[in-house]
């Protein structure tokens, strides 16, 4: 019998994330399903932030206390507390996605179908170890011997590769915003299927923004609130048209 085809999401990071981590645990860049396949670069990164005490106002795009609490973090990455993926991440998309309020069935599915796109660790499964940071995908920082550039060009390349490889076989479907979509690029050779989600206003259909980021959480819930007939194109295409809001409408595009 052949391997079922599974959906796999890719999401943003946020923001706001859930300082701390479970006792007993301590972080390191070759953790986690892409570990051993972005490891080197996350070190990199780890070493630069550290060496720059944890980076600078500019660089991290915060100030007082939160520019405070994400040097402290970012400057003591390797062997700190962890929380997996799934439960660091608290903006606004990730509260409305609400994982713990769906079922124990639907909540387990969607931690190992979810991959997020992050400026420090490239790509992380839902259930990874991830340490409390703050680097955005649009921040520039120089790195070894390399020219300064932001973290969605260190990543293309690499993200692309390790997350073409792991999602091999299934469907992906990319709710990342656009200054995180460009980080991953589909290999139609490898994958099953890929689908681009985005939400535009129904007033103008102009593109979400900022303002979608809650629907944003609806959509991707709504997708998880079933674990059933998520395993074809048509149906997953069919799932996502289900998707109902007040002020924004779903626009897809499938490779």
């Amino acid at each position: 019998m052949p391997a079922q085809i599974n959906m796999f999401v890719l999401l943003p990071p946020s923001e706001g994330k859930e300082d701390g981590g479970q006792p007993r645990t301590k972080w390191s860049p070759t953790q986690g399903a892409f570990g051993k396949a972005l490891g080197a670069h996350r070190k990199t990164l780890a070493a630069a932030l550290c060496d720059a005490g944890g980076g600078s106002a500019t660089l991290l795009g915060v100030s007082g206390k939160h520019l405070a609490r994400a040097q402290a973090a970012n400057s003591s990455l390797v062997g700190s507390p962890t929380l997996v993926a799934c439960e660091r991440y608290s903006g606004v998309v990730w509260s409305h996605l609400d994982l713990p309020t769906l079922t124990a069935a639907q909540h387990s599915f969607a931690r190992d179908h979810i991959v997020v796109v992050s400026g420090l660790l490239g790509a992380v499964l839902g259930t990874d170890p991830t340490p409390d940071y703050k680097l955005k995908m649009s921040a520039r920082l120089g790195v070894d011997h390399l020219p300064v550039q932001t973290m969605s060009k260190l990543w293309r390349e690499p993200v692309s590769t390790a997350v073409n490889n792991f999602c091999a076989g299934h469907i992906v479907v990319d709710v990342l915003p656009q200054d995180h979509r460009g980080i991953f690029l589909p290999d139609p050779s490898q994958l099953k299927g890929y689908v681009a989600v985005d939400l535009v206003t129904k007033l103008n259909g102009k593109a979400g923004g900022h303002d979608a980021k809650a629907a944003k959480g609806l959509l991707v819930r709504h997708l998880f609130s079933t674990t059933k007939n998520l395993h074809s194109m048509d149906h997953i295409l069919e799932r996502i048209k289900s998707f109902s809001h007040p002020q924004f409408k779903v626009v897809t595009k499938v490779n």
